[in-house]
């Protein structure tokens, strides 16, 4: 049995740069659902909210639409991995 150690190492260092792009735009996508609007300010005049009350709201329509463009890209990835494999 003789191994090609040379496709081996490519092999292995293509994967790793798709798997990091790939939990990386994912990611993303999942910050950018995260992102709420801003919540008015409560309570007394003096005291800081800011860090007491959590921001409420739909997330942002530009950090929405770049969450589902992150994910859309993640399913084409992933779906044109399946089809190298299945071709």
């Amino acid at each position: 049995m003789d191994i090609d150690w040379a496709a081996l190492g490519s092999v292995f260092g293509v994967s790793l740069v798709a798997t990091v792009a790939l939990v990386g735009l994912f990611s993303l996508g999942v910050v950018g659902l995260a992102k709420r609007g801003s919540a008015p300010a409560q309570g007394q005049a003096g005291t800081s909210t800011a860090a007491s009350t959590p921001a409420t709201g739909p997330a942002p329509l530009t950090a929405r639409a770049g969450a589902y463009l992150c994910f859309a890209l993640c399913a084409g990835a992933v779906a044109y991995g399946i089809s190298l494999i299945v071709a």
